[in-house]
């Protein structure tokens, strides 16, 4: 199948899935209820499909949508901080159309990019179980097969590390670390890098320089 049509048939395949009861609970309940500050907004509420070029040459892996951002706008790490951060990153460094990302239709565009995470629905408490994950994996491992122009996979924290790692025949897996490089035995590279999440961003463990440095050599690493 050509690439952009096993990404786009992906794309339907998770939009419509409704494999994991508890999930699906939580997201059409946070849906329902919504925060306050979105109560006029009509919330996605549904599973995350990645997002990006198919082209990509550099694959960002997150966890999960998070519940009042992709949750709400359906998209992956769009309107909420930790997306905040991350595309105003991708902009500074060339790889996103505009810094801010609100929304599906907002026109943002990546090149050499592709976002996506393990679990595509928004879990409670952040904490997908083992078998949730292991529901999801099915789509995450077609992702990686229909991506054949990846030649770095940057990873946001150490959940999306062991995922990855796991899809990428990394054995021995060397010990989750900000900055982390790991040769793959297909010959690509794996980066680590902290979560974008306001824990880390809002206390410092994770500044723009540091993410910014770690996506300057991804790009190194992919050639983009």
């Amino acid at each position: 199948m050509e690439q952009s049509s096993a990404l786009a048939l992906i794309h339907e395949e998770v939009v419509s899935c409704g494999a994991c009861p508890r999930l699906v609970s939580w997201r059409e309940q946070v849906a329902r209820e919504k925060r306050a500050a979105y109560r006029d907004q009509d919330y996605w509420g549904r599973p995350v499909p990645g997002f990006g070029d198919h082209g990509a040459r550099i694959l960002i892996v997150g966890l999960a949508p998070a519940a009042h951002g992709a949750n709400r706008t359906g998209r992956v790490f769009t309107g909420d901080r930790s997306g905040d951060f991350l595309f105003a990153a991708l902009h500074r460094a060339g790889l996103a159309s505009q810094p801010e990302a609100t929304g599906i239709d907002d026109g943002m565009a990546l090149t050499d990019v592709f976002i996506t995470a393990p679990v595509k629905c928004a879990p409670p408490a952040n904490k997908p179980t083992p078998g949730e994950r292991s529901a999801c994996r099915p789509f995450f491992q077609r992702e990686l097969a229909a991506l054949e122009e990846v030649r770095v996979v940057l990873v946001l924290g150490a959940i999306g590390y062991a995922a990855a790692a796991v899809e990428l025949d990394l054995t021995p897996r060397p010990r989750f670390g900000h900055g982390l490089e790991v040769d793959l035995p297909d010959g690509r590279s794996l980066i680590c890098s902290y979560h974008v999440s306001q824990q880390n961003t809002f206390t410092g463990r994770l500044t723009e320089p540091m993410f910014d440095a770690v996506l300057g050599r991804a790009r190194e690493l992919a050639g983009a």
